[in-house]
C-alpha cells in the first residue's frame, strides 16, 4: 500500500513536484535508492531535481514541516535557533516567515569558523547504505548568477577548495582514497530554505567517529 498522505493538499508546506506525488504514490518496498554512482552522475549533469526521499521519509517530512513552520513561523527560524543555536533569525520583513540567517563575523565565506557549521541532514535523501548526507550552513552568502541562482564557476572553485580541504584530506589520511565525498548546491528554485545559505556533501563509507568530528553530534541524526 502506499503511503497515505497525512497532509492534506492546502496544508502542505511546500508545492510538491511530479516526481514527490509519484515517491508518495509508492511504498518504501518499490522505492529504489539513489547507488554512489547515480549521485555522481545526477551531480554532474546538474539534474539536483531528481533527488529523492523515500515515501516515509517524504510523509513524514511534509508533516513535520508543517508544524515546524506553524510554532516558528518559518523553517529559518527552527534551524538558526534549535539546530545551529546562532539565535533569532533576522526580520527582512513584515512576517514571521520573512527572515534571513544571522549576520556574519566576516563577510568572506569560511574565513572565519562562526560563519559556518556543519550538521547532518536531519530529512536526507534515500540512498543505499553507508551513504551520508551533511549540511553546510552559512552566515555568509555565496556568489550565484542573479539570472538562474547558479554557482559561478568562482563560486564552484571556493566551495569545492573547501570540500577538499574539511572532507576529502581528512578521509584519504585515513582511507587513503579520494572517491568518498560528492558535494552540491541546489539553484534557488529548488531551495526549501533559501533564506538561509547551505550547501549538500555527501560522504560514504565513513565512520560516526568522522561524522562527529565534522558535525560534532553524537545523537541518532548521523544514523
Amino acid at each position: 500500500m502506499a503511503i497515505a498522505r497525512e497532509v492534506s493538499v492546502n496544508q502542505l508546506p511546500f508545492n510538491l513536484t511530479d516526481l514527490e506525488r509519484e515517491i508518495l504514490d509508492q511504498t518504501d518496498e518499490e522505492y529504489v535508492p539513489h547507488s554512489w554512482e547515480e549521485l555522481k552522475q545526477i551531480i554532474a549533469a546538474n539534474n539536483l531535481h531528481l533527488f529523492k526521499r523515500t515515501p516515509s521519509q517524504l510523509q513524514l517530512y511534509l508533516t513535520w514541516s508543517s508544524a515546524i513552520k506553524a510554532k516558528y513561523g518559518s523553517m529559518v527560524n527552527y534551524i538558526s535557533q534549535e539546530r545551529l543555536h546562532w539565535g533569532q533569525a533576522v526580520s527582512s520583513g513584515a512576517s514571521l516567515s520573512d527572515s534571513k540567517s544571522p549576520a556574519p563575523r566576516n563577510p568572506v565565506p569560511f574565513a572565519d569558523g562562526e560563519d559556518y557549521k556543519i550538521l547532518c541532514n536531519d530529512w536526507p535523501y534515500g540512498c543505499d547504505p553507508g551513504i551520508h548526507h551533511l549540511v553546510v550552513w552559512m552566515k555568509t552568502k555565496i556568489p550565484v548568477n542573479p539570472d538562474d541562482g547558479r554557482l559561478t564557476e568562482s563560486s564552484k572553485a571556493m566551495i569545492d577548495a573547501f570540500v577538499v580541504k574539511v572532507f576529502v584530506e581528512p578521509l584519504y589520511q585515513v582511507h587513503e582514497r579520494k572517491d568518498q565525498v560528492l558535494w552540491f548546491k541546489n539553484w534557488t528554485a529548488l531551495q526549501s530554505v533559501a533564506a538561509l545559505e547551505h550547501f549538500h556533501v555527501l560522504v560514504r563509507d565513513v565512520s560516526n567517529e568522522m561524522l562527529i568530528f565534522w558535525t560534532g553530534e553524537t545523537d541518532s541524526r548521523r544514523e
